[in-house]
C-alpha cells in the first residue's frame, strides 16, 4: 500500500471517529392564536379558541374589555356593534351613543355600559364578513366570553393535549376605561391571582399598547408584560431605536411590533429584514410581532393568488422571513399555517 492510500484511510478513519459539528439549535418560536383561529371561526369565540388548539397553538390571545359592573370580557374593542348582534337587538337600540375614545370619534354600542348579564344575552358574528364568509356562516351560534371562561379553556386544554396551552391577554384602552370609573389594570391582576397565573414562569403574557399601565402594574403584576408597537409615529419609532429599546425594558420583557416593522411589506413585495429583532434582543426583550393573516388584502402582490374578493394568498415566505429573523413568537389569525410554516422553518 502506498503512502498516499494509508493516508487517506487514516484520514477517513479519523473523520469517522470524530464528533459531528453540532450545528446551532433553532430557536422555536411560539405560535401566538390572535383571538383564536379568527381567519375561520368569529374571532373570541369559544369555537375560534378551540380550533387555534387543535390546529398547534402555543398560546391564545384575548383581548379584554369591561362591562359596567366589573367584568372582563373578551372583544377586540369596547365598541361591540361591530362583533356581535346587539345591532338587531330592540330593548338595546337607545343605548346606541358616540363616544372619544383614545382621541378618536366612534358610534356604537360600548361594553361598558352594559351589564355582564346584558352581554351574555348577545352572539358573536364574524367582524370581516365580505372577507371571511367562511368564518361569518358561524355567526350567531356563541356568546361573547368573559377572561375566567378562556382560563379555563387553556387549562382544560392543556390538560387533554398533554402541553401547555398559554393565554396572551391584551388590555384595550385602560386610560380610557380608568377615566370611567373602570379599572382593567387591577382586574386583570386579581384574575391572574384567583388562578395562579401571576408569576414569570406562568404561561402568560399581558400585553397593551399604552406603556402607562404596563408601568403602572410592573410591581404588582409578575407575568411577563409585552409592549405592542406599530410605530405609527415620530415618539413610537424613537421607542424602537436602540436606546429606546432599552427604556422599553424597563417596563416590559417583550415588544410586540406591527410585523412590517420586523419585515417592511410594499404593495408588490417583502422587504429585507431591519435590524429591529438583534436590537430588541440586545436590549433584553423577547419579540412577538402581529399579526399575519392569510387573504389576499393582507399580502404584497408577489404572495397573492387568484382575484376574488376574500381569496386566500401563499403567507409562507412572510412566516419564513420573520421566523429566519430570530423571532421569540408570532402572531396569525392562522394559527394551523403559522404552526405548520414553523414546523417546516424548524427542520429545513
Amino acid at each position: 500500500m502506498t503512502l498516499t492510500r494509508r493516508t487517506m484511510i487514516a484520514s477517513a478513519a479519523a473523520s469517522a471517529a470524530a464528533p459531528a459539528i453540532a450545528q446551532p439549535r433553532k430557536k422555536r418560536p411560539l405560535v401566538i392564536a390572535h383571538r383564536g383561529a379568527s381567519g375561520l371561526r368569529p374571532e373570541h369565540t369559544a369555537m375560534a379558541y378551540l380550533l387555534a388548539i387543535e390546529q398547534g397553538a402555543d398560546f391564545i390571545e384575548p383581548d379584554l374589555v369591561m362591562s359596567r359592573d366589573g367584568a372582563l370580557l373578551i372583544r377586540h374593542e369596547n365598541e361591540i356593534g361591530g362583533t356581535t348582534d346587539i345591532g338587531k337587538r330592540p330593548e338595546f337600540a337607545t343605548r346606541k351613543t358616540t363616544k372619544i375614545v383614545d382621541g378618536q370619534k366612534i358610534e356604537g354600542w360600548f361594553a361598558e355600559d352594559f351589564t355582564l348579564a346584558e352581554l351574555k344575552s348577545l352572539r358573536a358574528r364574524e367582524r370581516l364578513p365580505e372577507i371571511r364568509p367562511g368564518s361569518a356562516a358561524f355567526d350567531g351560534r356563541e356568546p361573547m366570553l368573559t377572561f375566567q371562561e378562556i382560563v379555563d379553556i387553556a387549562k382544560a386544554a392543556t390538560s387533554r393535549a398533554g402541553r401547555t396551552i398559554g393565554v396572551y391577554p391584551e388590555m384595550k384602552h385602560p386610560t380610557f376605561l380608568k377615566s370611567v370609573g373602570l379599572d382593567i389594570e387591577t382586574a386583570l391582576i386579581k384574575a391572574l391571582d384567583a388562578n395562579g397565573l401571576n408569576s414569570k414562569d406562568a404561561p402568560v403574557f399581558v400585553q397593551c399598547f399604552e406603556p402607562g399601565p404596563l408601568r403602572s402594574i410592573r410591581s404588582r403584576c409578575k407575568a411577563r408584560q409585552v409592549f405592542l408597537t406599530s410605530g405609527e409615529n415620530a415618539q413610537a419609532r424613537a421607542m424602537l431605536t436602540p436606546e429606546g429599546l432599552k427604556e422599553v425594558k424597563t417596563f416590559a420583557d417583550g415588544l410586540g411590533p406591527n410585523y412590517s416593522l420586523v419585515i417592511p411589506q410594499s404593495k408588490e413585495a417583502l422587504g429585507p429584514a431591519t435590524s429591529l429583532v438583534k436590537d430588541a434582543h440586545a436590549a433584553g426583550l423577547d419579540v412577538h410581532p402581529w399579526t399575519v393573516r392569510a387573504e389576499n388584502q393582507f399580502l404584497p402582490r408577489s404572495l397573492q393568488k387568484g382575484t376574488e374578493r376574500g381569496a386566500m394568498g401563499d403567507p409562507g415566505p412572510l412566516y419564513q422571513a420573520l421566523f429566519e429573523t430570530g423571532i421569540d413568537g408570532l402572531f396569525s389569525d392562522f394559527p394551523g399555517l403559522c404552526f405548520t410554516a414553523r414546523e417546516k422553518y424548524l427542520a429545513s
